[in-house]
């Protein structure tokens, strides 16, 4: 069966998986030109924190269906060998999406994630940041709803297809498994400083907060660690 590349994103009630919600989820598929997008009625009261960024209140998803339903309707849309592609992916949407899944029961498909940050900060360290909608305005994209899932999946395929251009998906996996030196800080007050020039106690800090425990910081442990820094 031909392995499918599949762009999706989520909304959430907070940033903390094991105990907020997803409220809307988006994918598209390009080879069929489908797109999926349902809200999610997450059985508690959306912060207005969060509703200020998305713009999806507790009015909107009050007659919404659970996740229960979503998730097996979202796992029928993204059904065979699939690669799963988000901005921010391994972080954030997979982690939310594995802990709905298993709140709610239901089996986890075998899917396979591919992260389009850590992609665009390793083969594009010339730009500053690499937010979604910061490299929507590099690849002279045009703004749309931006925060709404299904907006910003439209806006991550067009991206990252201009990043991979014709590479294969498993290329892609496969490169981004494959690990990095990281000669540059690539988030944070430091962001862009050569990693030697980083402040030890700043690199103690990322340590003790559990950062380099995130499956994309991993590389910069390992080359914090070759500077003598860790």
């Amino acid at each position: 069966m031909k392995k499918r590349t599949i762009y999706y994103d989520t909304e959430t009630t907070g940033i903390h998986p094991n105990q907020d919600r997803i409220i809307e989820i988006a994918a598209y598929d390009p080879d069929s030109a489908e797109s999926f997008t349902r809200l999610i009625n997450p059985g508690m009261p959306i912060p207005k924190e969060a509703s200020n960024i998305h713009n999806i209140t507790d009015s909107m998803v009050e007659n919404a269906p659970s996740f229960h339903e979503v998730g097996q309707e979202f796992a029928t849309f993204c059904s065979g060998d699939v690669y799963l592609v988000a901005h921010n992916n391994y972080a954030f949407d997979r982690p939310f999406l594995e802990e709905e899944y298993k709140r709610a029961g239901l089996d986890l498909p075998p899917w396979q994630h591919v992260d389009s940050l850590p992609w665009a900060r390793r083969f594009r360290p010339d730009l500053p940041r690499h937010s979604l909608q910061f490299l929507r305005e590099i690849y002279g994209i045009p703004a749309n709803n931006a925060h709404r899932a299904l907006d910003d999946v439209v806006v991550l395929h067009k991206v990252f297809s201009l990043m991979i251009d014709d590479l294969p998906i498993e290329m892609v996996k496969k490169l981004l498994d494959k690990p990095q030196v990281v000669r540059r800080m690539p988030f944070g007050k430091h962001q862009g400083k050569a990693l030697k020039d980083v402040p030890k106690g700043y690199v103690s800090w990322l340590k003790d907060s559990g950062a380099f425990e995130k499956k994309e910081n991993h590389d910069l442990q390992k080359s914090f660690e070759l500077a003598g820094l860790l």
